[in-house]
């Protein structure tokens, strides 16, 4: 079965076409600046150098247009027709209460991911552009809904309910939803499969280390918590977003700058995390260079990122009793060996020591764990498109 992949945002459209008996990648790109002048698309097909197509796109049905064109070019695609593509995978961002699995997409799943457009304003609205598309240009392929809440909606509710008055969560849905679980569930089964055990019996805490980033408890293959909650502005401090501040503070800053709703929401997801306590960057390496050179804010940035990502790891080593891996992805997590290093140091505590000679590796699958612990160190790239892809595959042969 060959399968597209669609991740959908605003002015951007990511894709990958799958060959799901083999689990490869056929073919692969990006379209950037969609209804914006300039946009173009950078396509991939596996075995064949990358091709460059700039033309107009008003919509993101003229970019899907434009997609499925280049997978059936004569010269650079990767299949003969349209009609070797049996089935479409699209990434939504937010299910609310109302998936816990992935879905195959009808007229009632379409009203649903409406619904859900309040909790995430700007992701569901561009996910449901490409899947409208897509029907249109594809009626009669079937098409599934993969949601990046889903994975957490096993959160047990004493873990995902606020200290709120009741009545707002049965209102307004007010809870910990959680995100990145498409990763956080790729990552953590891949890890079972390393160590050649059931993911029944295993507890895993997996970090999603990148611009976004959160921290995850697997109990038998089972999300239990997460560290992004409501939105994605909760836990970990990241790039630009703020991650846990005391509620006062945010009240306090805007009666003292006098700063309106929006204007807050700016700072606390765009000019925040350790681009605002830097004054630097939000690009990790940009901080580690700067700090090699001596810039305490860099340090003080990457220290405190470090350090919160080491408190949710102690929090769920508490909360499972025991864990069996921790792993790292995403673009930090997988590429940054001095992170991970001042992640782990010091949690020999809790069985977690890292093999500092076996660290030294980015951006590929490998162990780092010192022979002195029995908890697994994982270093696994997270291929979310292939988790789409399979759960595609699996609720389409049903």
């Amino acid at each position: 079965m060959n399968i597209l992949v669609i991740n959908c945002g605003s002015s951007s459209l990511k894709y990958q076409l799958l060959d799901m008996k083999k689990e490869q990648v056929l073919a692969k790109g990006l379209v950037e600046r969609i209804g914006i002048e300039g946009s173009r698309i950078k396509h991939t097909t596996t075995g064949k150098d990358q091709v460059t197509i700039e033309e107009p796109m008003k919509d993101h049905k003229k970019a899907l247009e434009m997609v499925l064109n280049a997978l059936v070019n004569l010269e650079y695609g990767a299949i003969k027709s349209m009609d070797e593509i049996e089935a479409v995978g699209h990434r939504v961002v937010h299910g609310g209460e109302k998936f816990a699995n992935s879905v195959i997409i009808d007229d009632e799943v379409m009203k649903a991911i409406r619904e859900c457009i309040e909790l995430a304003p700007l992701h569901n609205p561009p996910n449901i552009m490409g899947i409208e598309a897509c029907k249109e240009l594809m009626p009669n392929t079937p098409m599934v809904a993969v949601f990046d809440t889903a994975f957490h909606q096993t959160i047990p509710k004493a873990n995902y309910m606020y200290p709120l008055p009741y009545e707002l969560y049965e209102k307004y849905g007010i809870r910990k939803y959680g995100f990145h679980g498409t990763s956080h569930k790729y990552v953590s089964q891949r890890a079972a499969e390393l160590l050649g055990r059931p993911i029944e019996e295993l507890n895993i805490v997996t970090c999603h280390l990148g611009n976004g980033a959160s921290v995850c408890a697997v109990q038998g293959g089972k999300s239990v918590e997460t560290s992004m909650g409501f939105t994605p502005l909760e836990g970990l401090a990241m790039g630009t977003r703020s991650g846990d501040v005391d509620p006062a503070v945010i009240l306090f800053i805007m009666e003292k700058e006098g700063l309106s709703f929006d204007e807050v929401n700016e700072l606390l997801n765009k000019k925040s995390g350790v681009l605002g306590l830097s004054g630097i960057s939000s690009d990790f390496r940009d901080l580690e260079e700067e700090a090699a050179k001596g810039n305490e804010r860099a340090l003080l940035a990457l220290q405190l990122f470090c350090n919160r990502v080491k408190k949710y790891i102690g929090a769920y080593v508490a909360l499972m009793c025991r864990i069996d891996a921790l792993v790292f992805t995403a673009g930090i997590g997988e590429n940054s060996p001095a992170v991970r290093e001042h992640i782990c140091n010091g949690l020999e505590c809790i069985n977690i020591k890292l093999d500092n000679e076996l660290n030294q590796v980015r951006g590929k699958e490998a162990r780092l764990n010192s022979d002195l612990t029995s908890t697994a160190i994982f270093v696994i790239p997270t291929n979310e498109e292939l988790m789409i892809a399979r759960e595609t595959k699996e609720l389409v042969e049903k």
